[in-house]
C-alpha cells in the first residue's frame, strides 16, 4: 500500500485517483502519527472517490458538499453547513453510511426532544424540523445518486412542526407610534417605512441603492439581497426567483425616500443607501418598543404586518403574493390567520347592507353616512394645507374641526415638509409687503394656520 513514512518520523499517502475529467491524478496527504492513520485515511479516501457506501458519515458529508454547494446560495448553504457540523456531524460522523439504521436517527431525535438550554428551554418546533430536514437531505442525496437503498430519516419519520412559530404583527396604528419615536434616527425612520410600507425583506432593503428607485412612476425594483457573511459584506441574488420584483410605491414613500437622498453625499447609483446592518435595526426595533410601551415584534414581523394590513384592505392572496415575493400562493394563505375574529365585523356588515351603509371603517366605527358640501377654489387650497400640516387624512381631519375636537398634530417629515413649504410662502409675502404692498388675508390666514400647528403640535403642552 502507498503509506510512507516522513523524513520528520510522521506518515504520508501518496495514491492515485481519477478527477472529474477521467484523467489520472496523483493524492498526496502527510501528517499522520501512525501507519494505520495513514492507512484508515487511505481506504476512507478510496471509498469515497469510488462512492462506495461503506464510508463514514463524515466523508459521504465532503461529497454532499462538493454537489451541492456550488447549487445553492452562498448563504443558504453556510447555515446549512452550520446546521449539519454542530447537530448532525458529531453524532453520525463515524458511522458507516450503509449502516445507519430508523433506530440510529431515533435516537438522534430523542436526543434533540430531551436537550433543554441553561434557562429549561427547549429546542424550538420550527428548528427541530429543520435539523431532520438537514439530515434527509444527505440521506435523500445519497439514494438518488449513490445507490444507497432506503431514506433512514424518511423511515424514522420527522420531529418538530414547519412554520411553528406565531405571526406577530403590529396593526397600522401600532406602527405608527414605533414610526413617531424613530424620527429623531432619520436612517432609523426610514429603513422602517420601507419595511412596513412596502413589505420587502431586511436583506432586500439593506442591499437597495438609489439606482432601484423609479420616483417618477413611483416603481421600486427588488433585485438583490444583501448578506454578513464570515465578516463580508456580500450581494446575492433575492431568496427566489419570484422575488426578482418590481412593486409601486405609495406617494408619502417615494417622498420620504427623496428626502432621505437629499441627506446623502456624494452617493454612487450601485451603493448601499442604508449602510447599516441587522443587528443595528434589532437594536432601534428594541428601543422603539421600550419607548412606546408596545408588544415586541421581530423585524421580520414588519413584512407580516403589511401582508396582514393588505388582507385587512381586502386584496386577494394572488395580488399580495405578486407585491411581497412570494414563490408559491399557499405561503400567503399562511397568513390567514392573523385576523380570525371576522364573523361579527361580517354581522354588522351585513346588518350596514340592509341599512345601505357604505362600510368604511375607522378605528372601530363603521361610517355609513354620507356628508357632503361645496367649496370654492380658496377654500379647498386652505383645507388642504391644513390636513397636510395635521398629519392626519382629509376625512378625519375634517370630522374633527365639524366636531369641535383637538387636532393633535402628529409630527413626522410630512409635516415638516408641509410646514416648511408654508413658512416659505410667509417669506415670499413678506418680501413683497416689504417692497410697499398691503398685507393680504390669504397671508394672515396662512400665519394662523401655521400657529395652529405648532400649538397643536404633541408633545408642545406635555
Amino acid at each position: 500500500m502507498p503509506v510512507y513514512k516522513d523524513k520528520n518520523g510522521t506518515w504520508y499517502v501518496m495514491t492515485r485517483c481519477d478527477d472529474w475529467q477521467g484523467q489520472r491524478k496523483q493524492k498526496c496527504k502527510r501528517g499522520f502519527k501512525t501507519k494505520r492513520e495513514a492507512q484508515d485515511w487511505e481506504r476512507r479516501f478510496l471509498l469515497q472517490q469510488g462512492g462506495d457506501l461503506d464510508m463514514l458519515f463524515k466523508d459521504f458529508y465532503k461529497l454532499y458538499e462538493q454537489d451541492m454547494k456550488a447549487r445553492l446560495k452562498q448563504n443558504t448553504w453556510e447555515h446549512k453547513a452550520c446546521v449539519i457540523k454542530s447537530k448532525i456531524l458529531p453524532y453520525f460522523g463515524e458511522k458507516s453510511m450503509k449502516d445507519i439504521q430508523a433506530r440510529d436517527v431515533l435516537t438522534w431525535q430523542n436526543e434533540l426532544l430531551r436537550h433543554h438550554d441553561k434557562n429549561g428551554k427547549p429546542y424550538s418546533e420550527t428548528y427541530l424540523k429543520n435539523l431532520h430536514n438537514q439530515l434527509s437531505c444527505i440521506f435523500n442525496h445519497a439514494v438518488r445518486y449513490y445507490d444507497l437503498s432506503t431514506n433512514p430519516a424518511a423511515k424514522a419519520g420527522s420531529i418538530g412542526v414547519k412554520n411553528a412559530k406565531e405571526m406577530n404583527f403590529w396593526t397600522k396604528d401600532e406602527y405608527m407610534q414605533f414610526s413617531e419615536v424613530m424620527m429623531d434616527k432619520p436612517i432609523s425612520f426610514y429603513a422602517f417605512e420601507m419595511l412596513y410600507w412596502c413589505g420587502i425583506r431586511l436583506g432586500e432593503l439593506l442591499a437597495l441603492t438609489t439606482a432601484d428607485f423609479d420616483f417618477k412612476n413611483r416603481k421600486l425594483r427588488i433585485n438583490k439581497s444583501y448578506q454578513r457573511l464570515k465578516g463580508q459584506d456580500v450581494i446575492t441574488e433575492p431568496k427566489t426567483k419570484k422575488s426578482n420584483r418590481t412593486i409601486e410605491m405609495p406617494d408619502f414613500p417615494c417622498e420620504e425616500m427623496q428626502e432621505y437622498f437629499s441627506m446623502l453625499y456624494d452617493q454612487k447609483p450601485d451603493e448601499r443607501i442604508l449602510p447599516i446592518s441587522k443587528s443595528y435595526l434589532h437594536h432601534e426595533m428594541d428601543r422603539g418598543v421600550k419607548a412606546t410601551g408596545l408588544k415586541r415584534i421581530r423585524i421580520h414581523d414588519l413584512r407580516h404586518s403589511h401582508v396582514s394590513l393588505l388582507i385587512e384592505l381586502g386584496f386577494s392572496a394572488v395580488a399580495i403574493a405578486d407585491r411581497v415575493g412570494h414563490e408559491n400562493i399557499e405561503i400567503t394563505y399562511l397568513y390567514a390567520h392573523l385576523f380570525p375574529s371576522k364573523q361579527a365585523e361580517m354581522a354588522n356588515r351585513l346588518g350596514e347592507l340592509k341599512k345601505g351603509g357604505d362600510f368604511n371603517v375607522s378605528k372601530g366605527r363603521f361610517r355609513a353616512r354620507t356628508i357632503s358640501f361645496r367649496v370654492s377654489p380658496e377654500e379647498d387650497k386652505l383645507i388642504n394645507s391644513a390636513v397636510a400640516l395635521s398629519g392626519l387624512t382629509k376625512q378625519d381631519y375634517i370630522v374633527k374641526r365639524l366636531l369641535c375636537r383637538d387636532v393633535v398634530v402628529q409630527g413626522n417629515p410630512r409635516v415638516y415638509k408641509a410646514l416648511k413649504n408654508q413658512l416659505a410662502e410667509v417669506l415670499s409675502e413678506l418680501k413683497r409687503i416689504k417692497n410697499g404692498s398691503a398685507v393680504n388675508d390669504e397671508l394672515l390666514s396662512t400665519i394662523q394656520l401655521i400657529t395652529t400647528t405648532l400649538n397643536g403640535l404633541k408633545g408642545d403642552r406635555e
